[in-house]
């Protein structure tokens, strides 16, 4: 399902909502970030105020790429967990299958606390993405023998 869009209807995306919010209240963030390995933004939840998401979005994409080549070149596959703590801010950020969990949060949390919360929220979003690709699995599946049934001779006569 890598390569495939994320397809989500709207019942999906409240779930994932309702995960998203879960997690900023349990772990007192001040906002968390749903975003796909190329920097896309899924999904946002929380007070973003002055912040350019859609730039976050990315700098956490490319952010989790380089670390990436720092893993592989110490003989890793990947960094799941990244965290960069700030003065005021930090950030946590999760990766999970083909999607980034960002969780920016304040001196009112911990990054002990906000590991732990993303954890079990992390298995929240991989069933739900589980639930995605299957849904995808067989939305081709029905697409593929819509298609089977017509023959080259099919088309052909139309355009006759």
């Amino acid at each position: 399902m890598t390569d495939t869009p994320i397809i989500m209807h709207e019942q999906q995306f409240q779930k994932l909502r309702l995960i998203l919010g879960k997690l900023r209240l349990e772990s007192f963030s001040r906002v968390v970030f749903l975003v796909d390995k190329n920097g896309q933004q899924i999904a946002t939840h929380g007070d973003v105020g002055d912040l350019d998401t859609t730039s976050l979005a990315s700098l956490a994409a490319g952010n989790v790429a380089a670390t990436g080549g720092m893993a592989r070149l110490i003989g890793e596959k990947e960094f799941p967990t990244l965290s960069h703590e700030g003065e005021r801010e930090s950030i946590h950020i999760c990766i999970i299958g083909r999607v980034l969990l960002v969780v920016v949060f304040d001196e009112r949390s911990s990054l002990g606390l906000v590991k732990l919360r993303v954890k079990q929220a992390s298995r929240d979003l991989s069933n739900l993405f589980d639930e995605l690709e299957r849904l995808a699995a067989e939305r081709r599946e029905r697409e593929e023998a819509l298609f089977a049934e017509i023959t080259d001779d099919d088309i052909d006569s139309l355009f006759s």
